[in-house]
């Protein structure tokens, strides 16, 4: 009990002390001069939340002043380094606004959208603070085309890229796993439709010729389970996607497979067809003898 006591007086003396300490002082401070001075030396020491705490004390004074642009830029920064990255972002992007002559404007700009890339999410998470921080990266790269930083901000745009490629392509897969589901048909047409766009999208991406034989399987299977009406089409469609397929594909792992799913397709399109011509002959039969009529009475059959 004894030691607890004293352990509890020396946490309350060093807190004393603590509130005693050269920050606290220039914290209390109201000459803007010391103020300002402190904050840059606690930045210049890596102390950024001090300093920020500074600068939140000092910039409404010297608004407008010479000394404003290297304490915003600053300010800008210490949120930077201590991960507070959207709020850097927008220092940043209000920096250079204010100051789009300064040495540092170029610097603000990359670094505005360098802090929105550093806050974008995982593939599998919301990508809309990723389509700013691409908005943001493609306006840097317009902006200064001949910077150092311009490397950098390319292979940040190309990271993103992926990230929206992966997103894409775990959706088109997750509509693939829910095609056996209760509702099919809902599934196979948002299958081909995400196939078809992903293709559009990403032309280059690894994931094409996969998703091109899954679109011929997903194209059978959907023309397999159509209404009459809409079956011709249908497998044709099925048949035209596996005739692109062997072309941008010449040597795929799964020709073997798109044949199959292609024969099968092919087979059940004669067969349609072979039905279809069965009802328009028993629709014409039908359509004569409606047109025909009973035969006339005379007088002999009176």
């Amino acid at each position: 009990m004894k030691m607890r006591v004293q352990s509890i007086l020396i946490l309350i003396i060093t807190l004393a002390f603590a509130s005693c300490g050269p920050f606290n002082k220039l914290e209390k401070s109201t000459n803007w001069e010391e103020l300002y001075k402190g904050a840059n030396d606690y930045y210049q020491a890596g102390e950024y939340n001090k300093a920020i705490i500074l600068y939140d004390k000092v910039l409404p004074v010297i608004r407008g002043s010479e000394k404003a642009e290297l304490a915003d830029y600053n300010y800008a920064n210490c949120h930077f380094k201590t991960k507070r990255y959207i709020e850097a972002a927008g220092y940043f992007s209000n920096f250079y606004r204010t100051y789009n002559r300064s040495p540092l404007a170029e610097e603000a700009f990359f670094m505005n959208a360098y802090s929105l890339y550093l806050d974008s999410p995982d593939y599998n998470l919301d990508q809309q603070s990723s389509q700013e921080a691409v908005s943001a990266i493609q306006q840097f790269v317009t902006a200064f085309p001949g910077s150092a930083s311009y490397e950098r901000a390319m292979e940040m745009l190309v990271d993103l890229q992926s990230r929206f490629e992966e997103k894409a392509y775990q959706e088109s897969s997750m509509y693939y796993r829910l095609k056996d589901g209760l509702y099919p048909g809902d599934f196979y047409r948002a299958c081909i439709i995400n196939f078809q766009n992903f293709a559009k999208d990403y032309p280059e991406s690894k994931y094409n010729e996969e998703l091109a034989y899954k679109l011929v399987e997903v194209s059978a299977g959907y023309a397999k389970n159509s209404a009459y009406q809409k079956k011709e089409e249908r497998l044709n469609d099925a048949i035209g996607f596996a005739s692109t397929f062997y072309r941008r594909y010449p040597s795929s792992q799964y020709t073997g497979e798109v044949k199959k799913y292609e024969e099968q397709a092919k087979k059940e399109l004669v067969d349609h067809m072979e039905l279809k011509t069965k009802y328009a002959e028993q629709a014409a039969a039908q359509a004569a003898k409606v047109t025909t009529g009973p035969p006339a009475e005379t007088k002999e059959n009176k």
